[in-house]
């Protein structure tokens, strides 16, 4: 009898310790990563934040195994510049974008949801200046719920929305999915709404179809067809419709 317990104990005990093994490799980690890129123009919502023009990104990200995140993002910009000139000396200020967040995920079932706050800080700016403008700032509140492919995603501003006057309480509506192609190709379908409180000028609806490409070592690269039928007007600067159909594409790497 001791011949077949003690052996027994013994392949017990390690089972059980290959399985808490195993229970602690498949447990999240927190994770700490840098990004930096580069994109032919920056559309943000559909709209060009540098002038149809190229832009630098980077970011840092940092993820707690519990499901909370913080993060910062900047971009080069040129929207508010091309607002027009105050000042002879110092006009329009504004040439960078900073976005700080933090949020929750987790998941319900087979619903996995996100919910954060936004800060978008325009550094510097000072476009309250120019007649018909506001501070860019702008502060949102969000969530989102994925279901297999497809995400939902409602945005709430708490603030004046990117520069423009009474408009707090505007909001975005986001729907998309990601179709994994194979050898690392990712189409993502985009449709979005923009409802600016106060300013029907200012509402419109983007799209976009985007084709990420995973180059492996923290490489990518993506392509997007884009659009908007935003108003002309309102979305023009330097005589630059912001809200063109056009082809962006971007490089981006991340350690």
């Amino acid at each position: 009898m001791k011949k077949i317990l003690v052996p027994s104990l013994i392949a017990l005990a390690l089972g059980s310790l290959s399985g808490l093994a195993q229970a602690q490799a498949a447990a999240p980690e927190s994770s700490l990563s840098f990004n930096v890129g580069a994109v032919s123009d920056y559309r943000y919502r559909g709209i060009s934040q540098s002038r149809l023009k190229p832009a630098l990104q980077g970011g840092v990200d940092y993820a707690d195994k519990n499901g909370f995140y913080v993060g910062a993002w900047g971009s080069s910009i040129k929207f508010i510049k091309d607002t027009g000139t105050t000042n002879a000396v110092t006009g329009v200020k504004g040439s960078t974008e900073l976005d700080l967040y933090a949020g929750f995920k987790g998941a319900v079932g087979d619903v996995a949801y996100d919910l954060g706050a936004l800060r978008y800080q325009y550094l510097g700016n000072n476009l309250q200046t120019v007649p018909g403008f506001a501070n860019a700032n702008t502060t949102e509140i969000y969530g989102a719920a994925t279901i297999g492919l497809v995400t939902a995603k409602y945005s709430h501003s708490l603030t004046n929305v990117f520069g423009t006057p009474n408009s707090k309480n505007s909001y975005y509506l986001d729907l998309s999915a990601a179709f994994d192609l194979g050898n690392g190709f990712t189409l993502v379908p985009h449709l979005g709404h923009q409802m600016v409180k106060n300013t029907d000028a200012g509402t419109y609806t983007d799209y976009a179809l985007t084709l990420n490409k995973d180059l492996g070592n923290g490489l990518s690269a993506s392509a997007a067809v884009v659009g908007t039928d935003a108003d002309k007007v309102f979305y023009t600067l330097k005589d630059k419709f912001n809200g063109k159909s056009g082809v962006t594409a971007g490089l981006k790497y991340a350690f």
